[in-house]
């Protein structure tokens, strides 16, 4: 019996240590299976956070590009205010020269009337003065003579 019973417990350890072997098993394709799923986890995160990497360049480039436009567009309108401006003044500047050179015209005018006036005085008071005095020179003053 001695023996019996000892085999029997050698076959009763055999079989505790072939279910925890067997445990350990089932443990070890587990984590296994587990490591494999973080893996795939892992990647399909990385995969996840490159694609929101990518659609995020892709937003800001769109964005650059809509704020470019924008200023293109305000640039333009800037231009086409200037020139409008530009050419208002170039007008302003025209009709004031016009108007200048009007004014100049008219008072040329007034200035050879008044200047031919002054010459026919001239000559009629020379004229005047000639009758009383027709021993003194016309041409010159008395007051050049004395200089």
């Amino acid at each position: 019996m001695s023996t019996s019973k000892t085999s029997s417990k050698k076959r009763a350890a055999e079989s505790v240590l072939t279910k925890s072997d067997s445990k350990f098993r089932v443990d070890d394709d587990f984590d296994v299976d587990l490591s494999s799923d973080i893996k795939g986890i892992m990647s399909a995160l990385q995969q996840i956070r490159e694609k929101a990497e990518k659609d995020g360049q892709k937003k800001n480039e769109e964005t650059i590009s809509s704020v470019a436009s924008e200023i293109r567009t305000m640039i333009d309108e800037l231009k086409s205010k200037i020139e409008k401006d530009r050419q208002g003044f170039a007008r302003a500047l025209s009709k004031s020269s016009k108007e200048c050179e009007n004014c100049l015209k008219n008072e040329t005018t007034k200035f050879q009337e008044i200047h031919e006036k002054f010459c026919k005085e001239k000559a009629s008071h020379l004229q005047a003065l000639k009758g009383p005095y027709p021993s003194f020179p016309l041409g010159k003053g008395v007051w050049d003579e004395e200089r």
